[in-house]
């Protein structure tokens, strides 16, 4: 009886989705597109029987939330009443997100209105300073954006104009922070967004010039028992160090060759692509975080070779152009988070010891490394992409043998 029930219900969600097919197709062939595997389309495809059914969508229209979440309370109860089916932990979220996913597709998730803040046109304001006049690299967008939205969210119970907010009450936040546990250099990193924030609001008459001043950052404390980068015999050894020929291992390997080699910033590995490298040529590109300028290099045979054992052996085959992707679907580009977390690992599996792990460390070794081999700081500056040269004055503070020479050592007009 229970399996007539359950057929008719099948048949009569085929028939309100007829005239959805279409649409339907539309959506699969999209995410298709993104990367996402063929198995996962086919349980998409499956589940929004179940979405539009539960819905009693017969014809594309605006559904709200609220609806939504009376649907996925009857997905829920359809998974209970089922013989053979178990209400899992994630059974109402992967129906609630796949149904928005679908509707956001075609615009047709109304959402209730989100109140206004007391600082929602300065933030908004802010994002653009940021991101148009003062255009910065993604991550330090996405930085600043996390950091001034807790502080906003802060202030905003406080006070609903921000040229009221004064510096003892900047002072009083940061100090909430400190007593909340971060650290030195986190605490810095909040100063330095709340300056940049600030000179934004300074600059459009919201708040006085003397804020950005009166924000300090805490001092941090310099460890002169960990390096900030290998040494570059440390650097040979973590190159040559891939025992395994996994998916993870042959694109953990390129990586380390990139950084290395070409000292390049975490942000210009996430954003290299396939269509990047000329192999007939011998040459790729790279689009710096800063400046956005793009930047030819030579292809070193041991980097390309690296690059293609991981491009036919370790990158799945997906849509997505971006040269490192994640290992499973849907495939996109590798987060910040999970590139520092690969290339830190590999270093701390060889029992490498630095006071920060990380790409930015390689970047550290390979300027280091140039120093060494009598590369001028100009020409030091140009090759890692630096804007200002005196971005690379700390090296010469590193090379103590360089420094004894120091009337002969070409600064390459640095001042």
């Amino acid at each position: 009886m229970k399996a007539n029930i359950c057929a008719k219900e099948f048949v009569r969600s085929r028939q309100l989705e007829a005239p959805l097919r279409r649409e339907r197709e539309q959506y699969l062939s999209h995410l298709l597109k993104q990367g996402t595997s063929e198995t996962h389309v086919r349980v998409v495809a499956s589940r929004l029987l179940h979405i539009n059914r539960l819905l009693g969508l017969n014809a594309l229209r605006n559904v709200h939330t609220a609806e939504l979440e009376v649907a996925t309370q009857g997905w829920v109860a359809y998974i209970q009443s089922h013989q053979t089916r178990v209400v899992g932990a994630s059974t109402a979220y992967t129906f609630r997100n796949t149904a928005e996913n679908w509707l956001r597709f075609h615009n047709l998730l109304v959402s209730p209105a989100t109140p206004v803040k007391p600082f929602d046109t300065v933030f908004a304001g802010f994002m653009h300073y940021i991101t148009i006049t003062r255009p910065m690299s993604p991550d330090s967008i996405d930085n600043h954006r996390k950091k001034i939205l807790q502080f906003l969210a802060w202030a905003g119970e406080r006070h609903d104009d921000i040229s009221n907010v004064s510096l003892n009450l900047v002072d009083e936040y940061l100090e909430g922070k400190r007593r909340a546990g971060l650290q030195p250099r986190s605490m810095a990193a909040h100063c330095q967004s709340l300056r940049t924030f600030f000179q934004y609001t300074a600059k459009n008459g919201f708040s006085e010039a003397r804020m950005v001043r009166g924000i300090k950052s805490p001092r941090i404390p310099r460890s002169n028992e960990l390096p900030k980068g290998p040494r570059w015999s440390e650097v040979r050894r973590l190159l040559s160090s891939a025992a395994n020929e996994t998916a993870a291992d042959l694109r953990t390997t390129a990586i380390l060759f990139l950084c290395s080699i070409y000292g390049l910033r975490g942000i210009e590995i996430r954003g290299l692509t396939i269509d990047d490298f000329d192999w007939v040529n011998e040459t790729f590109s790279v689009h710096r975080a800063k400046g956005g300028k793009a930047q030819e290099f030579p292809i070193v045979f041991e980097v390309g070779r690296a690059i293609l054992r991981y491009l036919r052996h370790g990158r799945p085959s997906c849509a997505s152009r971006h040269l490192f992707v994640t290992l499973k679907p849907p495939y996109r580009v590798m987060n910040q988070t999970v590139l520092a977390k690969v290339v830190g690992f590999r270093m701390k599996t060889l029992g490498i010891k630095l006071a920060r792990y990380g790409t930015h460390s390689l970047r550290h070794a390979c300027a280091t490394q140039l120093l060494h081999q009598g590369s001028s700081l100009i020409e030091i500056a140009d090759f890692l992409g630096h804007r200002n040269i005196k971005s690379v004055g700390i090296y010469a503070k590193l090379d103590v043998r360089s420094l004894k020479q120091v009337v002969a050592f070409n600064l390459g007009g640095l001042q």
